[in-house]
């Protein structure tokens, strides 16, 4: 078991984590035919719509309050109200996710009484769903205010029901924010080739995966969950929560469906592999398919070509806690020393880490603790490049944001494939950094006569009489 170090400075230096209203419209992103509106000041969505542009690489969908300093000090209530009104009228969303943001959480705002209020004002936008949730980001992180969507878009979106497998060919998958829109597409094939339906939630796999449509503009997400089928989510035959930090999303999900729930941490790495697809065994009544047999036999072989690279190799790792659980039970199960995991907030998970400690920090804590362990690789996001090159290990991007390396939203960890790739690129990145030692010449070693410059032959000769 880890030991958790907490923070012991005043203040964050080169901060690691993205905050939580971010994480929240991200959920909100993965709804078809949705619009996020953050309450708060213009720059907090502006600066989080940049991270999110910077990373997909693709026109984000994301619309504010728009609380002023007058609004601040006095009342933004009525900014909330005209703004949903505003989204409705023009954009004609199915649904509408309201995340907080520090500033109004200072102010002090009721969210939920709000909506209340707009519904009672403007019964005849009733068929628009709004999902209003609360994310200070003065608290939490990335990853916690993803989930704290998700258990809100469940609450609202999803009716108290007891109709579990009718829909027996249909699963839940409850996806947490360590899943990149290329997993989602992997766990989607994965399920589906066992003759299940899956109906994920969010489905970024769906709408951030960057495709072209032919509609040539739209305010609102392309792809998604559709709004029918959350409401179905209750049918299912099982719910696969992938993730710790979706755990409370899941109960509730449980409770109000009484569907079952099958929960994994992670799907990285062989084990955990091995316990997903003996799950969807289970599940469909079906043998393994030979497809997925022999992508696990690709894996094994992947990881007897890549243990010479990754045995003892010491790693960093810094990230959000479940990606962090993940990365660091891969590179332990290949042999590598976990010298430094950083987490920007505490989680139960963090215990379950394969290293000594985790410290609660930021990047310059990262930075420090990697160059003081003699790490040998770094594991992190695109914020870790600078720190790479001041010390001169390679990098091996991972989380959010990856915004100096193109096609990083669309990288997979999970699954056979996913893992062995990830292998390969580990193997690469060390070996495109390993130096061998040079050759120790002994100053006593002779040479061959042929191995001696012509020069030095010449001079040794000089004088001598040769028969």
């Amino acid at each position: 078991m880890a030991e958790i170090i907490r923070r012991a400075k005043p203040l964050t230096v080169s901060p690691l984590k993205s905050s939580q209203p971010i994480g929240a419209a991200l959920a909100f992103l993965g709804l078809r035919n949705c619009l996020p509106m953050l309450h708060g000041a213009q720059g907090c969505t502006a600066f989080g719509k940049v991270f999110l542009v910077r990373h997909f690489r693709e026109p984000i969908p994301l619309q504010t309050t728009a609380m002023d300093q007058i609004a601040t000090v006095m009342n933004a209530d009525d900014n909330v109200i005209t703004g949903i009104k505003t989204i409705c009228e023009k954009s004609h969303p199915d649904i509408i996710g309201l995340p907080t943001t520090g500033l109004s959480e200072t102010q002090g705002v009721d969210i939920h009484r709000l909506v209340r209020e707009f519904r009672s004002r403007y019964p005849e936008h009733a068929s628009t769903a709004i999902v209003a949730v609360n994310t200070p980001d003065f608290l939490g992180c990335f990853e916690s205010g993803f989930a704290l969507a998700l258990d809100a878009i469940i609450d609202t979106l999803i009716p108290e029901t007891r109709h579990a497998g009718r829909r027996h060919r249909q699963v839940n998958v409850l996806a947490s924010s360590m899943l990149s829109p290329g997993d989602i597409e992997a766990i989607k094939d994965w399920i589906e080739s066992f003759g299940l339906r899956p109906v994920v939630l969010p489905d970024i796999g769906d709408s951030m995966d960057g495709h072209l449509v032919e509609k040539q503009y739209t305010p609102l997400t392309l792809g998604g969950t559709p709004l029918a089928e959350i409401a179905a989510m209750g049918d299912s035959v099982a719910t696969l929560a992938v993730g710790r930090s979706i755990s409370a999303a899941a109960d509730r999900l449980e409770a109000r469906t009484g569907v079952p729930t099958f929960r994994f941490d992670h799907l990285i790495g062989l084990d955990a592999c091995d316990a997903f697809t003996q799950t969807l065994a289970q599940i469909s009544g079906m043998d393994v398919p030979a497809r997925i047999e022999r992508h696990r036999a690709q894996l094994q072989d992947a990881m007897v070509d890549t243990h010479f690279m990754t045995g003892f190799l010491r790693v960093a790792l810094a990230g959000d806690p479940d990606l962090l659980n993940g990365l660091a039970t891969l590179f332990h199960g290949m042999g590598a020393d976990v010298v430094t995991a950083v987490a920007p907030v505490r989680a139960a998970i963090l215990e379950n880490l394969p290293c000594e400690t985790v410290q609660v920090g930021d990047l310059e804590d990262f930075e420090r603790s990697a160059s003081a362990h003699g790490a040998q690789m770094l594991v992190c996001n695109s914020h870790g490049a600078e720190i790479a090159k001041r010390l001169q290990i390679p990098l091996l991007r991972a989380g959010f944001p990856l915004y100096d390396w193109v096609g990083g939203y669309a990288r997979g960890w999970v699954g056979y494939r996913h893992a062995r790739q990830a292998l390969f690129d580990i193997a690469n990145l060390f070996l495109g950094q390993h130096h061998d030692l040079p050759a120790y010449r002994s100053i006593y070693r002779s040479e061959p006569r042929d191995a001696v410059p012509a020069s030095v032959r010449s001079q040794a000769g000089a004088g001598v009489v040769r028969h």
